[in-house]
C-alpha cells in the first residue's frame, strides 16, 4: 500500500477563490461608488458614524496603532520579510500593491467619487489627529490593509487567515472612529483591496506544491495514475 505526502515544491497555483474575492471586492466598491456618487453622507451612515466615532477616548492610542497598519509602507515592509522568508511570489505582490493601490485610489475611484472627510461633513465629529478637510472616498489604508489580508491567505491557515483578516477590518474601523472616514469610504477602500489582492494573486500565483507516493521512487510524482491514495 502507499500514502499521499506533500511536498512544498512544483509550478504556480493560481486559486479559484482569488477571482471571487476580486470580483466581489469590485461589486463592493462599485455599490459604494453609487451610493456616495452625489457627494452626500446618508441618514444610516451619519449614525453609525456616531457610533463608533463617539467609542471611548480611551480607546485613541490602539486604534491609532491599528490604523497604522494601513500606511502605505507596510506592503513594502512585509514584501521584505516574505524576501527572507523566501517566498518570492508573495514578496513581488506585496511591492506591486504599494504603486497599485496609488492608481486605484487617486487616478481612478477619487476621479469618480468626490466626498469630503467627516470633519467638513459630519456635525460634530471628533476628530483625533486626522486632516479636517480633503477628500475622503475612499479609503487608502483599507485598500492596503484587506490587500495585504487577501496576499497574506494562502501562506496562512485556520485562525491565522481569520486574525489577519480580523485586524484588517479593525483597522477599518478604527479609521472611523478616528474621524478620517466615513463608514462607506472604508468599504469602498476594502473592496478595492479585495480586487488588488485577488488580481496579484492571479497575476503571480502562490507557491504550487508537488505530491509524491510514500514509498515510490523520488523521482515519481503525482500524475492521472497517483492521484487516488491508498491504491498500490
Amino acid at each position: 500500500m502507499t500514502a499521499l505526502v506533500v511536498s512544498n515544491e512544483g509550478g504556480p497555483v493560481r486559486p479559484l477563490w482569488a477571482a471571487w474575492a476580486a470580483a466581489g471586492g469590485l461589486l463592493l466598491t462599485v455599490g459604494c461608488c453609487l451610493i456616495a456618487a452625489g457627494g452626500q453622507v446618508s441618514g444610516w451612515e451619519r449614525a453609525l458614524f456616531r457610533a463608533v466615532n463617539g467609542l471611548p477616548g480611551w480607546l485613541n492610542r490602539p486604534m491609532w496603532l491599528m490604523q497604522l497598519a494601513g500606511v502605505i509602507a507596510t506592503p513594502v515592509l512585509l514584501a521584505a520579510g516574505a524576501a527572507l522568508w523566501r517566498r518570492w511570489r508573495l514578496a513581488a505582490a506585496l511591492l506591486l500593491l504599494a504603486p497599485l493601490k496609488l492608481v486605484v485610489e487617486l487616478d481612478v475611484i477619487k476621479r469618480l467619487v468626490e466626498r469630503g472627510r467627516p470633519g467638513e461633513n459630519e456635525p460634530g465629529a471628533i476628530l483625533r489627529g486626522v486632516p479636517p478637510a480633503g477628500l475622503s472616498f475612499p479609503s487608502g489604508h483599507a485598500i492596503v490593509v484587506f490587500g495585504i489580508a487577501v496576499l497574506l491567505a494562502p501562506y496562512l491557515r485556520g485562525r491565522w487567515r481569520a486574525l489577519v483578516f480580523g485586524l484588517a477590518a479593525l483597522a477599518c474601523v478604527a479609521r472611523v472612529y478616528l474621524g478620517a472616514h466615513n463608514p462607506l469610504d472604508v468599504v469602498a477602500g476594502a473592496g478595492a483591496g479585495l480586487v488588488l489582492g485577488g488580481l496579484l494573486t492571479l497575476l503571480l500565483g502562490v507557491r504550487g506544491r508537488r505530491q509524491r507516493l510514500l514509498g515510490a521512487p523520488a523521482g515519481v510524482v503525482n500524475g492521472p495514475a497517483h492521484r487516488r491514495t491508498g491504491r498500490p
